[in-house]
């Protein structure tokens, strides 16, 4: 039995086959694997597996348009062949019917660690070269923040990735104010894998060395128990308040870096007037907002005013209404410390928030896939396609521009699963309805495949080639298959060149290469800079038979925001200024009430009323990334007894309501309900739920989730119109117990099939 190495999102990993089992062990240079790679040997044969090509009988049987029956429909099983002559035959239709831009280019990224198999990247590469596509920006993930940081710090990964390492924290962090935590759940993860999971050990040398860790989340578990943090169980969507704060607290005991907010910011008097404009933005004032008590405040203010302290803003914040905020506020307040750029110190949005954060660049490129130019300029921000499906021709407002939804008549998915990540899930199912088509290519029946007209099987990770790369990891995997394909699955880049040959692209796309060429021929980048920096640089077949390779790392110097402090005119920041802007002008020109020029507390829309008095969190979840192989045995080891997820519940809001540890609960709002398994638990703040994301969609005649996904509850609705980001973070629910039986779970089930 010989192990392969493999590499996933969450893990480098050796595997063998045992007596006809598949054995998943971490790598033996990862100090803190994840137990996520438990999910692993599931992805092979479970009964969801897309075994053939299948047509939605509506679709195949009526043609084309939109049709309520989506996601209520059964399914044909159809020859390759027939199959992707008609869907090429409708690529065309839509095209030559409606322009380039009907086509929608829906992927996301996080189907594979391999970079050759990126899904997003073939999937647009394919609809680039055929002719061009609607694409969108941003992501789910991050979307407040991508916009809002470029004006205000410069360019994104610059200043998020490159800019503060764990080694760094380690070394010299004093105080690690961390709002929304630093969940090693969440730094599990990096795109492209990771090989060595740092992040607990960085933590526990620090708190080691002394540091402090302060908590401001209302979820107890968003620091690990190991650095003893000070827990400030804040009021959900309130952090931006309590920075506020405490800038005000720090500037009126004369504290603040006077000379650096004078040589490295602009914006600084704007902001100032706005802390001391009534009502003066206190400790009394946040104490009210954020119910945290003002000494407590008045306490922390002095505590990060001594020492290195670094301010982090976790992803999760600025997924939320005003999600640009907190994350603009937590820069001002580094700012006022005069702390940004300092080894350890400053500002840091992200860190802990994936694994590729914190972490130094390596010194050579990785092997990926380079752009192909979309002919087609049509764009939406991500979290928008619902919008843009419902409403097209309405106008919107993005980062000051005035833009129009485009008509798309058919949309493409590869890579993901938006009946998991996208909010309002009623709301998108009925846009999805408006569809002419909806192509999806997926190893599974996810619930975004049973909503397709057309699901052609692709293979995992597990069963094709690749390399396994990311820019900020140093091991690059050559990643072998660990089993034929399952069923009729074809890997997406085979389905795409065949589709692209018979649309008269065929060796535009392909470039005559095939997948084995590609990997050679995109190692060479990475074999040549090696050889150039003077390091060992083995041929693609002596890399392909050691199985991984390691790559040099470049220096842990504190990027740009570290050159930027110690000289800002020879080093300015990518920003309109060069310099931080606490306050910005450009912003402030757009004219937004919901983003004015400077970090603002503003009163969300969504917030506990009478008749839905809880916050629910819908965070990330910790036994898989997103809903990223929910069947597997970690994952569905965690669920409740009858496979529901778990919902945790403040004992106090548990028996106000009658809800003992256990029971299946019934969470709802106006726009949805689901039901999950209580956790009873004072690892929550009273008044607060929490749900994470992942659970497929599994909805009843009604749509009411029987497996426990919080996106039937969330508001689909922009962060603001600067950057029109997701804020399906918090939402307004009320929950009681299941008022009759639960229903069977049958979330991983396929729909019913039948040859044509």
């Amino acid at each position: 039995m010989t192990d392969l190495t493999h590499s996933s999102h969450w893990g480098v990993f050796r595997a063998r086959w045992d007596d006809g089992d598949l054995q998943v062990r971490p790598h033996p240079g990862d100090p803190d694997p994840s137990p996520v790679l438990g999910n692993i040997p599931a992805a092979l044969t479970h009964p969801a597996r897309v075994a053939a090509p299948s047509v939605r009988r509506g679709w195949w049987e009526d043609g084309p348009g939109p049709d309520d029956r989506r996601g209520h429909d059964d399914y044909l099983e159809v020859g390759w062949d027939e199959l992707l002559d008609r869907l090429a035959a409708e690529l065309t239709r839509v095209r030559e019917t409606h322009g380039d831009a009907a086509v929608y280019g829906g992927s996301y990224g996080w189907a594979s660690a391999g970079r050759f198999h990126h899904a997003q990247g073939q999937l647009h590469r394919f609809l680039a070269v055929t002719g061009g596509y609607t694409r969108s920006v941003n992501t789910y993930s991050g979307g407040a923040a991508e916009v809002l940081i470029p004006h205000v710090l410069g360019g994104f990964d610059a200043v998020t990735r490159y800019a503060v390492s764990w080694d760094s924290v380690a070394a010299h962090t004093d105080t690690v104010l961390a709002f929304g935590g630093m969940a090693l759940k969440n730094s599990t993860v990096a795109a492209g894998g990771v090989s060595r999971h740092v992040e607990r050990g960085a933590m526990g040398a620090a708190k080691a060395r002394g540091a402090r860790f302060v908590l401001v989340s209302p979820l107890r578990p968003d620091l690990p128990d190991e650095v003893d943090a000070q827990w400030l169980p804040i009021e959900p969507g309130t952090d931006t308040a309590l920075m506020l704060a405490l800038m005000h607290t720090v500037v009126a005991a004369g504290g603040h870096d006077r000379e650096f907010l004078r040589t490295h910011c602009v914006g600084w008097p704007e902001l100032e007037r706005y802390l001391f404009a009534g009502p003066v933005k206190d400790a009394d004032w946040a104490a009210g907002i954020t119910g945290i008590d003002a000494a407590t405040i008045r306490e922390l203010a002095g505590r990060i005013g001594t020492g290195r302290t670094l301010v982090t803003v976790a992803q999760s914040l600025q997924r939320s209404e005003h999600g640009e905020q907190p994350v603009w506020a937590g820069a001002a307040l580094a700012a006022v410390l005069g702390q940004v750029g300092l080894p350890g110190g400053g500002f840091c949005y992200g860190l802990g928030s994936l694994g590729h954060y914190g972490r130094v660049r390596n010194a050579v490129p990785v092997p990926t896939m380079t752009r192909t130019p979309n002919p087609v300029g049509e764009f939406i921000p991500v979290a928008r396609v619902a919008d843009m499906l419902l409403h097209p021709g309405e106008a919107y407002e993005y980062n000051g521009e005035h833009r129009v939804y485009p008509h798309v008549r058919l949309a493409y998915w590869l890579g993901g699963n938006p009946f998991h990540h996208h909010q309002d899930l009623n709301r998108l199912r009925r846009a999805v309805a408006r569809l002419d088509t909806f192509v999806v290519h997926d190893p599974v029946w996810t619930a975004t495949a049973r909503h397709a007209d057309v699901v052609l099987p692709s293979t995992t990770t597990l069963e094709r080639e690749d390399i396994g790369a990311s820019g900020s990891d140093p091991l690059l995997v050559a990643m072998k298959p660990l089993s034929p394909p399952r069923g009729q699955a074809r890997d997406d880049y085979e389905i795409l060149s065949a589709l692209a040959g018979r649309l008269g692209h065929g060796d535009a796309f392909t470039h005559g290469r095939t997948t084995r060429e590609w990997l050679e021929h995109l190692y060479l980048r990475t074999q040549k800079a090696l050889a150039d920096r003077g390091h060992p640089a083995p041929d693609f077949d002596e890399f392909w038979e050691a199985g991984e390779l390691e790559l040099p790392s470049g220096p842990d110097d504190g990027g740009v925001l570290a050159k930027f402090r110690a000289d800002p005119v020879g080093h300015p920041l990518a920003t309109p200024s060069g310099k931080v802007e606490v306050g910005s002008s450009t912003i402030a020109g757009f004219g937004y009430d919901d983003c004015p020029g400077h970090p603002a507390w503003l009163e969300p829309i969504e917030r506990p009323d009478a008749r839905h008095p809880l916050w629910m969190v819908a965070n990330q979840p910790a036994t898989r990334l997103h809903s990223q192989l929910d069947f597997g045995a970690h994952s569905a080891g965690a669920k409740g007894a009858g496979g529901q997820e778990i919902v945790r519940v403040h004992p106090v809001d548990a028996a106000a309501r009658g809800i003992a540890d256990g029971d299946v609960v019934r969470l709802h709002n106006d726009r949805g309900a689901a039901l999950a398994q209580a956790r009873v638990t004072d690892e929550v703040r009273a008044g607060v739920v929490q749900l994470p994301t992942g659970a497929w969609w599994d909805p009843e005649p009604d749509g009411t989730c029987r497996h426990g996904n919080p996106n039937v509850l969330t508001r689909d609705a922009g962060t603001s119109r600067l950057s029109q980001g997701c804020s399906g973070q918090l939402s307004a629910v009320e929950l009681e117990r299941c008022p009759h039986t639960a229903p069977t779970v049958r979330a991983h089930e396929p729909p019913p099939l039948s040859p044509v």
